[in-house]
């Protein structure tokens, strides 16, 4: 049986390298838990919170939290001497492009995604 070849595009590297980093970032549980509880919360949280909120130590929380804000999932904003953390809204549009790149659908929206990255 003869069988067309896709015409749609094949992710390049660079994409395939920073999903890859999107997903790895949220195979972890505990990242899954804090980013659904600044998502929840919809406000900027500091890690003391966050640590009262998510039943999880100080350390734990900012391993976590330094991971997903380098995927930029959550943004890290410095107020005086701590910092709060707050769910990036952009990814909420950019993360289900990156799916719909990996999965060969046509209609990747290039513009939420580059809004994801902070561009």
């Amino acid at each position: 049986m003869n069988e067309t070849p896709s015409t749609s595009p094949v992710v390049d590297a660079e994409a395939a390298e920073r999903y890859a980093a999107w997903f790895k970032a949220l195979s972890d549980p505990t990242r899954v838990r804090l980013l659904n509880l600044l998502a929840v919360e919809a406000r900027p949280m500091s890690v003391g919170e966050i640590v009262e909120r998510a039943s999880v130590g100080q350390s734990t929380v900012s391993h976590h939290l330094k991971i997903l804000a380098e995927v930029r999932f959550v943004l890290p904003e410095r107020r005086g001497t701590s910092t709060r953390y707050e769910v990036n809204r952009a990814c909420l549009t950019g993360f289900p492009a990156a799916v719909r790149a990996i999965l060969g659908e046509s209609g990747e929206n290039e513009s939420s995604e580059e809004k994801y990255r902070g561009r």
